[in-house]
Order: C-alpha cells, then structure tokens, then sequence
C-alpha cells in the first residue's frame, strides 16, 4: 500500500531488537538489600531507548522519532493527544532525563525502568500510572520446545494530554492495530483524549491473551490423545511445561485483572465516566481470559493423572502377558525339573522306571503341550488375552 495518502510523517519502520531468550515464570524485580530508593539496574543486554511520538487531532495525526526526551517538551501541554512510546530500557541517561522531563517520581520510573515489576495502578495525583503485562505467541518458533509466547511489561504514565508508554524492547507488541486507528483515522480514537488512547492499549493487550490461550488450547487438545495412546516420557515433559507457562500466564492476568478493577472502582480526575464504562468491557475480557487459564490449568493437572494412569494400565498389562508366560511355564518347568534328577532306575524298580519306556519322551512331550494349551484355554476364556493389543502399539 501507498505512503502517500498517509497523513503520518517520517513513517519508519519498527526497529529490530536482537533475540533474546524468554522466561517461562514472572520473577519480579527486588531491590538489592541496603540499596537507595529510585536506584535504576539497567541489564547489560537490555534494548538500547528510542522514543517514537504519535502526535493527534481528530483532523490529523503526525508520527516521529524523537533524538532526545527534551524533544517532548512541546507536546507536553499541547492540545493535542501526544502517545510518547519508549522503546527499550538500555539507555540509563535516556531514562534518567525523561524522568526530569515528565516529571516522573523517582520510585516511579524505578518502577518502569526494573522490571519485572507486578502489574498495579498508582494515582501520582497529576498522573496515573499504570503497569502491565504483555503477551504474544511468538511467530519466530521454529523447534516445539522453543516458547509458546513471549512477554514482556508496559508501563503507562497517563496525563491530561499525553500518554507515556515505556516496553522492555521494540520488536513485539500489540499496540499495531491501535497505531492503524490512529493512523487511518478509524473509528472514534482521534475524538477522545489520552484515557481514551490508554484504555484502548490496555485492551489491546488484554485481548493479547487469546490467541496465546488458543495455541495452549491445541497443545492440551494433541495431549489428550498422545496421553491416552502412547504415552511416553517426553509426553511428561511437555505436560509438566504446558503447567508451568499456564502458570505463568495467571501470574500475568490475575493482577492485571485486579489493577483494571481499581481504575473503575476508585477512579481518577485523569479518566472520565465515559472511557470508565469502556474500562468496564476491558475487566470483562481479562475476567474470561482469567476463566481460560484456570480452565486449561485444572486440564492439564488432569492430563497429569490421565498419564499416570495409562502407564500404571500399561505396566499392568505388561505384568499381565508376563503372568500369563510365566504361569504356562511353571508346571513344564516342574516336569522337566522331575526327569531331570539323577536317580538310577537299575537300583531300584522305584527309580523313574518311566525312563525305560519306548515311548517315555513322546509321552512327556505330549503331557506338557496338553498342559500349556490346558492353561491357554482356560485364561482365554477368562478374559486374560482380551487387552493385550495395547501393549503391542510401542
């Protein structure tokens, strides 16, 4: 599609962080014992910062990179909504002077810049501040044990005319479409504020959920017949990996849930009636989405129990067909046993005279087939043979 008709200037293109590996669990952030309050850790692989500005009206919208937090100064008491995007918390100086420009408290923008933080709401009486969590399937797996999802924490500072948004790094987000409402001018976006535009990013990270949730949905589905059928001790390890990302999607959401509760229940002058009631429908996807994750966790604790059962059924089996084997062979072993001692019929008429007969070993032979097809018989019509095909499937 043509730029051209775009009323965005300096379109550029998202910026490529370098791959990094994921966490499967959330392990928020702690300060080192001892250390100052509004102390920054940067990481030494962290994203270094770029700060993309979309600027709008209803009748236009501009967006721009930014050289330096200075750059935001204008657009800080415009009339126009100004959605300052941070990309990457590599920039410690970059960090500590968007902190001086926007006036952000220094146990504040420790909270955006050491993540992971738990996502919460803070009301800084001329700004709210919000801290979220963000999920998306990653599009880049290649092998099935390479994660599912990846994430990462957002952090909102909402004012009466702009939106600060800080992200751990610039590759993934699910910030697109909204960037294309404001962008094409679709739907009503451009007429409200910056509430407006902060609800708007918060759903459309809650509704990040879903697909993640669709993907674990057709995991736990191919589980269930893989448990069932054959199930081996890799089919362990995915369940015992489905758990543990589950669980971290619910430390994700379940805060997330509460925070957006807070901004309904208690409020800001920041966010007007109006985008609370939308705020409302937000609180509604993150409740199901919640509702999801509880869902798949209590199936995949099932799959759990499923797998010991079917192995403890299969050992059963095993232990079945060996029982079967086993007790044909003991009275041919009892009889083989007998005509295997050494007694010498020519001492006595009571030694094993049977030794001596022309048809002594045809008879034995005959005896002990008898015995074994006896046996056989006698379990097949018992049942025993009836489950012994599910052990031949390996």
């Amino acid at each position: 599609m043509s730029d051209k008709n775009i009323p965005f200037t300096n379109y550029l293109p998202d910026i490529v962080a370098p791959e990094e590996e994921e966490e499967s669990y959330v392990d928020y952030f702690y300060d080192e014992p001892g250390s100052a309050p509004g102390t920054l850790n940067i990481e030494e692989d962290a994203t270094p910062s770029t700060i993309v500005l979309i600027d709008y009206t209803e009748s236009k919208a501009t967006r721009k990179v930014l050289p330096t937090p200075d750059a935001c100064h204008p657009y800080l008491e415009s009339q126009s909504v100004s959605w300052v995007d941070v990309q990457g918390l590599g920039s410690e100086a970059v960090l500590q002077r968007l902190g001086d420009v926007f006036k952000l408290h220094p146990l504040l923008l420790e909270d955006i810049v050491n993540v992971p933080q738990r996502p919460k709401v803070e009301d800084y009486e001329s700004q709210l501040v919000i801290i979220a969590w963000m999920v998306m399937l990653n599009e880049e797996k290649e092998d099935p044990d390479d994660e599912a999802f990846i994430s990462e924490q957002v952090s909102f500072v909402l004012s009466q005319n702009y939106l600060l948004t800080v992200q751990e790094e610039p590759k993934h987000d699910s910030f697109d479409r909204v960037r294309d409402r404001i962008r094409f001018n679709k739907g009503t976006i451009r007429k409200y504020k910056a509430d407006y535009l902060a609800y708007a990013l918060i759903d459309a990270i809650i509704d990040g959920f879903f697909p993640v949730l669709e993907e674990y949905g057709e995991q736990i589905e191919n589980l269930e017949n893989e448990v069932v059928a054959n199930p081996t001790p890799k089919t362990l390890g995915k369940i015992y990996k489905i758990r543990r990302d589950l669980l971290a999607l619910r430390r994700a959401i379940w805060p997330q849930r509460t925070a957006i509760n807070n901004l309904i229940r208690d409020g800001s002058d920041l966010i007007t009636p109006e985008v609370r009631i939308y705020l409302r429908d937000c609180y509604d996807h993150a409740i199901q989405v919640l509702d999801m994750v509880e869902t798949y966790r209590e199936l995949a604790a099932g799959l759990m129990d499923v797998y010991l059962s079917s192995v403890s059924n299969r050992m059963n089996e095993v232990m079945k067909l060996l029982t079967v084997i086993s007790t044909i062979f003991i009275p041919l072993t009892f009889v083989v046993g007998v005509y295997g001692m050494n007694f010498n019929p020519e001492r006595s008429p009571w030694n094993m005279p049977e030794l001596n007969w022309y048809w002594g070993y045809p008879m034995v032979w005959l005896v002990m087939i008898a015995i074994a097809l006896s046996l056989i018989f006698l379990f097949w019509r018992r049942g025993w043979f009836e489950n012994f095909s599910s052990v031949d499937e390996d």
